[in-house]
């Protein structure tokens, strides 16, 4: 049977009172352009260099755990035309804590006129409905993260009592300088992964990362989101394998949509991750070295990847160490949820 998308919403008591403004749920696949182009529209005002397609919203959409679009997005419209949005869903953490988290923007035309108060008490409202189907267990927060250009969203949130939870960094590498050769430790080799071993690959990231802050553990749902996505370019990843195990990897790829919108040659090194017995023996600089020298040889011409600045394994310490440098700060924030 056919969920019902969620009713007519104009009528919520805390709008703000504005000709043509109304609020209604997600009616199907149609929306997906309308909402690309919003995202993107917001990205590009904030300062975040990223691009957004419809492609994109439909693997979100089909793929995000704990989560149904029909009942869990909301849409703001004025006289019909698309202005704002925002998607729930919850997560449950390594940890035991259950993340509930959303997602959205309100175009920068329409800010501060109260929309962006209404999409985010609505959200709030939305999630602690949702929280009746989380584990009870564990610790609640409400969740998004922002860049550090995000300024008007960071006061929305700020104002409605969000604090910062932790902060990541993107970085990037020029490749016109110098590039180490780090071999492998002994016993180790670098070898092509075949499909069959996609899975296998996937679980030993999951593994490695299982003790880093806000870890969700991998699902069926989420891999099939990952071969699907345009960054999944096995041909150009760099797994170090012990026999037939996963030691560790750097997962790259090039986004060529993101390149041409922003003329740039720029290539990610991301999801570099050493399993616990391969670990302190130089693996991760040994195949982020390879994987930069790698596509210096394609022709780009800088590496970007983030960092948990955080992180337990001490990487940001070695992707400055390998030449890479701060360029932007993102921020999660988080709300206990009472």
């Amino acid at each position: 049977m056919k969920e019902k998308a969620n009713p007519d919403l104009k009528n919520l008591a805390y709008a703000p009172e504005i000709p043509g403004l109304t609020f209604r749920g997600y009616s199907g696949p149609q929306e997906h352009e309308r909402i690309a182009a919003v995202i993107q529209h917001c990205l590009d005002a904030d300062g975040v260099s990223e691009v957004i397609t419809a492609d994109d919203i439909a693997r979100r959409f089909t793929h995000m755990q704990n989560f149904n679009p029909t009942q869990d997005v909301l849409l703001a419209e004025i006289y019909g035309d698309l202005i704002g949005y925002v998607q729930m869903n919850w997560l449950r953490e390594s940890n035991g804590d259950v993340i509930f988290r959303h997602r959205g923007c309100v175009l920068p035309e329409w800010r501060r006129k109260g929309i962006g108060s209404t999409l985010l008490l609505y959200t709030e409202d939305h999630l602690k409905g949702l929280a009746h189907h989380a584990p009870k267990s564990g610790l609640r927060f409400f969740e998004d993260a922002l860049a550090d250009t995000e300024s008007d969203k960071q006061a929305l949130l700020k104002r409605a009592g969000y604090q910062p939870a932790r902060y990541f960094i993107e970085m990037v590498r020029p490749l016109d300088a110098d590039i180490p050769e780090i071999e492998l430790p002994e016993g180790l080799e670098i070898r092509p992964v075949n499909p069959d071993q996609y899975r296998t690959v996937f679980e030993a990231a999951d593994e490695a990362f299982q003790d880093h802050w806000g870890h969700v553990p991998g699902t069926d749902s989420e891999y099939q989101w990952w071969i699907e996505s345009p960054d999944f370019q096995p041909e150009r990843w760099k797994v170090a394998w012990d026999n037939g195990q996963v030691a560790g990897m750097v997962l790259n790829y090039i986004n060529a949509e993101e390149n041409e919108r922003f003329n740039r040659k720029r290539c990610y090194t991301e999801d570099i991750s050493v399993r616990r017995p391969w670990r302190r023996r130089g693996l991760a600089r040994s195949l982020l070295a390879q994987s930069l020298q790698m596509f210096k040889d394609e022709g780009m011409e800088e590496a970007a990847l983030g960092v948990d600045t955080d992180n337990p394994s001490g990487a940001l310490g070695l992707y400055e160490n390998l030449g890479f440098q701060n360029i932007k700060l993102w921020t999660a924030y988080r709300k206990p949820m009472v």
